[in-house]
């Protein structure tokens, strides 16, 4: 009979006269097995003549990568605090925050190098009503989203024009998430807002980036009568990638309507944006400047778009800088008022600069009376050439 013998380590009791084995054979000791890959590698002599034998790349090789032109610098300066630090206070919130834009930094600083009162003019911030979350799913947003959200803040309205009143800025958007939850879209908040802000503000342009109300044009109607300056909804993308991106509530030509109302309703400024780098091809994008042409839409952004988190849509493609240049050019040749175009522009992105320098100063107006008078003379010149010719 075997006499066990106690381990005192918290470990079953071993018998005497049994040898525990291992389930496997042991394997090379991690010395020997570096030393093997340390004679298998480059000598010295290659290591230090700079000549690459295997490059070994990490990560994702199959997306995109970001371009350094997308990259920006960290946001700072004293307009840009002021205003973050009034946001807290007041419990506002920002489509410039939420949705992530590279451009926060840019807008809330205003211009380089200016003095205090002509970087508050130019600074431009983007406030979003009604909360901060969402009724709708869009594949490119990183906006909360939810069946649900919280009831609107009555004091919301008055909270936002006194924010707006403190940062003496010359431009305002306000823009708001989607509120399929609401009778009217959240559309008698919207323009109770901008009532307000005129009131304590006067001198401060208002642009309204508003929902699509899902289709219903007495709420656009409701908007486009409440004083602002701008009436904005953006369609986002060209109509054949509309399914893709956007929430299937959302459709292209709903989104035309929209703008086409708010026009008929007098607002003197429409303004629209479409991303790039979604899938969209050059013809697509053509047929879609037309369409929003045809409707007499005066303003028209471009810009790339950019993944927020990898459960998001992923980009196709970084748009070269010379492509947005081309679209800039194409835009202003169909008839547009105005055409912001680049890499990081974004809709709202240095708004208030555009505004004032190419609408209120005529500027585009006066480049469609030019271009117009060349057509004519063109025409003329032609009638005349034919005639000589009889």
């Amino acid at each position: 009979m075997f006499t066990p013998i106690v381990l005192h380590t918290g470990r079953l009791p071993l018998l005497a006269g049994h040898v525990r084995c291992l389930a496997t054979a042991a394997g090379p000791s991690s010395k020997s097995t570096f030393r093997e890959a340390l004679a298998a590698g480059p000598s010295f002599g290659q290591f230090i003549s700079g000549k690459e034998n295997e490059r070994v790349i990490l990560g994702n090789t199959t997306s995109p990568r970001l371009p350094s032109y997308l990259k920006t610098s960290i946001p700072s300066g004293a307009s840009f605090n002021k205003i973050k630090s009034d946001l807290r206070g007041l419990k506002l919130h920002t489509v410039c925050e939420e949705a992530r834009c590279p451009n926060i930094g840019d807008c809330w600083g205003g211009k380089k190098g200016a003095t205090e009162e002509e970087t508050r003019s130019a600074a431009t911030a983007t406030i979003m009503l009604m909360g901060d979350t969402c009724t709708r799913g869009c594949r490119f947003c990183s906006v909360k989203t939810s069946k649900n959200p919280l009831p609107l803040d009555p004091h919301e309205p008055e909270n936002t024009a006194e924010a707006i009143r403190r940062w003496n800025l010359g431009y305002i958007v306000l823009t708001s998430v989607d509120r399929d939850d609401l009778i009217d879209g959240g559309a008698n908040h919207f323009a109770e807002t901008i009532q307000k802000i005129k009131q304590k503000a006067p001198h401060i342009l208002v642009e309204a980036l508003t929902s699509d109300f899902a289709g219903a044009l007495n709420h656009v109607s409701i908007v486009a009568k409440s004083g602002l300056d701008v009436y904005a909804h953006n369609i986002e993308t060209v109509e054949a990638r509309t399914p893709f991106v956007r929430d299937r509530r959302a459709t292209f030509r709903q989104s035309l309507r929209v703008l086409e109302h708010a026009k008929a309703e007098g607002v003197q400024v429409t303004k629209t944006s479409m991303m790039l780098g979604v899938g969209e091809t050059k013809d697509q994008v053509m047929d879609a400047l037309k369409e929003l042409r045809k409707i007499d839409v005066d303003v028209v952004t471009f810009g790339q778009y950019m993944r927020p988190t990898k459960r998001h849509m992923k980009v196709d493609r970084y748009v070269d800088p010379s492509e947005f240049n081309m679209w800039k050019e194409v835009a202003e040749d169909l008839g547009f008022l105005y055409v912001a175009s680049g890499p990081l522009v974004r809709s709202s992105y240095k708004a208030g600069e555009f505004y004032i320098e190419n609408v209120l100063k005529g500027k585009g107006k006066a480049r469609r009376a030019q271009k117009l008078l060349l057509q004519e003379q063109s025409i003329r010149s032609a009638t005349l050439h034919m005639d000589s010719k009889k």
